[in-house]
């Protein structure tokens, strides 16, 4: 099996009201069936940053250009399996995450959400609801490394 070598951006989305942005996986792709957060990987040529912006317009509608978005200071890696969308061919994917939090400043409630490519069923969770999902690794790293696991 190929290894494919990826720098992966997410989003740890936070309303006003203190709600926590999370979706499925869509089956096929890394941590299928569990919840993640929004984001992607790094194309040739981007920032972390500017592809962070471009993932989460891409997989959830929302522009959080004029939002609130600090780097987290904790990167660190992973490997799964995952199956390309483009020819089928299963590969190992060993990535290296770098996360954002993003704050918003409209309450859960108002916000619109359009979800595409990785990213479905997208709901906003209150933090003591986070330690009864099934999210992917990354997720629960980060999530306890911001202290609200």
């Amino acid at each position: 099996m190929r290894t494919i070598k990826r720098d992966i951006v997410g989003a740890f989305i936070f309303s006003r009201d203190g709600l926590l942005l999370m979706g499925k996986s869509h089956g096929g792709s890394i941590y299928a069936g569990r919840w993640i957060v929004p984001g992607g990987g790094v194309d040739a040529g981007e920032t972390k940053l500017q592809a962070l912006l471009r993932e989460i317009l891409e997989e959830t509608g929302l522009d959080i250009s004029g939002s609130d978005v600090q780097q987290i200071d904790y990167v660190f890696s992973g490997k799964a399996e995952k199956v390309l969308r483009d020819n089928g061919e299963r590969v190992m994917a060993d990535m290296t995450f770098y996360n954002f939090t993003v704050r918003l400043d409209q309450l859960a409630a108002e916000i619109s959400l359009t979800t595409e490519d990785d990213f479905v069923d997208p709901k906003w969770f209150a933090l003591s609801e986070l330690p009864l999902l099934p999210m992917s690794p990354a997720s629960v790293k980060t999530l306890k490394k911001l202290g609200h696991l």
